[in-house]
């Protein structure tokens, strides 16, 4: 028995080594790893500008507007009073003696026509006592006194009556009425309506944030672009006030518009303009003529250093200290260290 068993042993052996070898051979082999790709290194790409020579120059550049050169500011001097209309719109045309607010009369009107009657009854007398041959002097010099008194009443009433009536000093347009409605009490001095000369215009630039305005000063050309019935005009003006120049106001509300502004005169303004038209501005405050310029984001500063990097050859960067000069909103003048031609890269 024994040699049986060991016979049968041997023989499982045998056969699990042969399922082992036939299972290993059912799995599938595996893999070799592939070489990673070799990849060509692509080059740097650079957004490079060209020095040029040329022309540089700093401006003041904004959109402007037509305004009056001569302004009247209708206001009540002898007293002030309760609304009793305004006569007038903002954009109205008026003559000169136009009335543009009435005030209350009560009875002031009848009571200078009453007067008016009086007037004329005394000067009919007069006549008529000058008529009489051979009356008394005294009686002609009385009735001529008369006339006298009567008609300084009725200059005092009409006087009286004219103030309640606020009338316009210039022909003009309306540009400015004060919201008043019937009832409503007016001061004396206060601007209820303003006529502007619309014969006479000037343009304003409001400069606010505009650091280079500083440097504008009184006499300075000015290049207007406007458009007129649908055309492009070019004009020049001329710069008449600066913030620097205006002059001095207690109104608070016109030195802080003052503040602000430039004003230019326009001597050929053209045919069709109207007070609130709108027109394109530029002053300019310096300019060279033939120098090495680059775009602004051409320079760069570090640690003290002012330089430029250049592409030579194409693929070869140098950095070059440079000087730079007069510099505009969008480019900078080199004045040392850089030539025509050179090839800057940009920032």
């Amino acid at each position: 028995m024994s040699f049986k068993i060991k016979r049968a042993a041997e023989w499982c052996a045998a056969f699990a080594l042969a399922f082992a070898l036939a299972g290993c051979s059912l799995l599938p082999k595996e893999e070799e790893a592939l070489a990673p790709p070799l990849v060509k290194p692509a080059n740097e790409n650079y957004q490079t500008e060209t020095a040029v020579k040329g022309t540089i120059s700093i401006e003041v550049n904004g959109s402007g507007y037509f305004e009056s050169d001569h302004t009247d500011m209708a206001q009540f001097t002898g007293q002030g009073g309760r609304v009793q209309e305004v006569l007038v719109h903002s954009g109205d045309t008026v003559k000169k003696g136009d009335v543009l607010v009435q005030l209350v009369m009560e009875d002031l009107d009848l009571q200078v026509k009453q007067q008016e009657l009086t007037l004329e009854q005394a000067k009919y007398n007069l006549r008529k006592e000058r008529a009489v041959q051979g009356n008394d002097e005294e009686v002609i010099r009385m009735a001529a006194l008369q006339v006298e008194i009567e008609q300084l009443k009725f200059d005092r009433l009409t006087a009286q009556y004219n103030s309640k009536q606020l009338k316009a000093n210039m022909d003009g347009q309306v540009i400015f009425v004060e919201d008043l409605h019937p009832g409503d009490y007016v001061d004396t001095y206060q601007t209820l309506v303003i006529v502007a000369d619309t014969k006479k215009l000037r343009l304003t630039l409001n400069t606010d944030g505009m650091l280079a305005a500083r440097e504008v000063n009184v006499g300075f050309p000015a290049e207007i672009s406007l458009k007129v019935d649908g055309e492009k005009k070019t004009i020049e003006g001329k710069v008449v006030q600066t913030p620097s120049s205006a002059p001095q106001t207690l109104n608070k509300e016109l030195a802080e518009r003052y503040a602000k502004t430039l004003y230019i005169q326009v001597d050929d303004v053209p045919k069709g303009v109207e007070i609130g038209a709108m027109a394109d501005v530029k002053i300019t405050t310096q300019m060279k003529e033939n120098v090495v310029k680059i775009p602004r984001s051409g320079l760069r500063n570090s640690l003290g250093r002012t330089f430029v990097r250049t592409l030579e050859e194409g693929s070869k960067v140098r950095e070059l200290d440079v000087e730079a000069g007069l510099t505009s909103s969008t480019e900078v003048e080199i004045v040392h260290g850089l030539d025509e031609g050179d090839v800057v890269i940009l920032q």
